[in-house]
């Protein structure tokens, strides 16, 4: 399973999704597993993590990035700094 990362995503990509229209979450400096139950988009506004996938290889994600994880992976998120970012699941 492969963490998928547009870096600095132009904005006609970004509207072309609706990207400023999904919700935001944010978290604080922490680590944590986490299980994606579907595919989710998610665009960074802020923030640096580190996300470990469970067999894979550390993918270092920050402001600008544009991610899309996969349905069915299982990894641990560590941030570095203070996340805020666009989501959407399915």
């Amino acid at each position: 399973m492969e963490i998928k990362v547009e870096k600095s995503a132009d904005a006609s990509r970004l509207s072309e999704l609706g990207v400023f229209s999904w919700p935001i979450w944010e978290k604080e400096v922490s680590r944590f597993p986490w299980h994606y139950d579907s595919r989710e988009i998610c665009y960074f506004l802020e923030g640096e993590v580190e996300v470990i996938p469970e067999n894979g290889q550390p993918v270092r994600i920050g402001k600008g990035d544009l991610v899309t994880f996969p349905n069915g992976m299982s990894c641990t998120w560590n941030i570095t700094k203070a996340v805020r970012k666009h989501y959407l699941f399915g």
